[in-house]
């Protein structure tokens, strides 16, 4: 993260802006620095943090939580995944992602980039109905001429180039990890967020079906001292800004002398699979004919 400009003078009573609204649905670049820290540490990076963040309002709890689910696409091959292990200059990943675990809660088709250092995300919603309509699960996915209309010509367009990658690239599931993810906006920053997230696990999969409750089936933990590669088994945190990072970002890195990380769940979660048994590549899904 580059240093930042000097503080720009605002007041929590100044109107939200894109830091805490609307701005997760657009598409937008932004720094991402990624920290393994041990679970001692938290209530002190919280306290750090309470004059400059407010809580996710999307968050329930004292602590402000939600679950995070996350349906991750591959190539045949896995090169989405070997990009990762390959440091890859330009790479980006294609996932569909839950957040709450509730059915009511909508379905996000994400196209993340990362070229060098910058993320460019874009992303498109819909509702889990509209998301499971058509003859077999990830029918509008590989049919998307045959999709329902969405909300907005902004998701029209990002589902379209979300599909159109799909087709090109012959993506299908292969695996689904599920966190708990602790969320918090910068106060008075036009970009700012802060997270932690634990309880972070996965399992292998073929299907589209993305389970937003517990349906019993075994997940397996990757924030463990294998999965991170730590003596300890911690949270990950993230600091997310755009160019200018806030000042208290920077001394907060700094405060708990903080070293950045490489960590990527879904590259974590295809190493350990493939170190514990070994994964199958091109399995296709139960529910579904191409």
């Amino acid at each position: 993260m580059s240093t930042p400009n000097q503080p720009s003078g605002k007041t929590s009573l100044e109107p939200l802006g894109p830091s805490r609204k609307g701005v997760k649905d657009q598409v937008i670049e932004r720094f991402e620095q990624k920290y393994i820290v041990h679970p001692a540490i938290v209530p002190k990076i919280r306290e750090f943090i309470k004059p400059f963040c407010i809580p996710d309002p999307n968050g329930k709890g004292a602590v402000p939580e939600y679950t995070v689910t996350t349906l991750q696409l591959d190539t045949p091959t896995m090169d989405l995944a070997l990009a990762k292990e390959r440091k890859t200059f330009a790479r980006f990943k294609l996932r569909i992602r839950t957040y709450g675990t509730k059915p009511e809660h909508p379905v996000f088709f994400e196209l993340k980039r990362k070229v060098n250092n910058v993320i460019i995300k874009s992303r498109a919603k819909m509702t889990l109905g509209q998301y499971y309509s058509g003859p077999f699960h990830g029918y509008i996915v590989v049919n998307p001429n045959e999709a329902p209309m969405l909300k907005t010509p902004k998701d029209n367009n990002n589902f379209l180039e979300y599909c159109r990658l799909v087709h090109r690239l012959n993506a299908r599931p292969k695996m689904l990890i599920k966190y708990v993810r602790e969320s918090y906006f910068g106060a008075n920053d036009d970009y700012a967020r802060v997270t932690f997230d634990r309880r972070i696990c996965y399992r292998p999969t073929r299907q589209w079906t993305i389970p937003v409750e517990d349906d019993g089936e075994l997940w397996r933990p990757m924030d463990t001292q294998m999965g991170l590669n730590r003596p300890f088994a911690g949270y990950i945190f993230e600091l997310k800004a755009m160019k200018d990072s806030p000042r208290w970002m920077l001394e907060l890195v700094e405060r708990f002398n903080l070293q950045t990380t490489g960590f990527c769940k879904y590259a974590t979660a295809w190493r350990l699979e493939t170190i514990y048994r070994g994964f199958e590549y091109s399995v296709q899904s139960e529910n579904t004919t191409y």
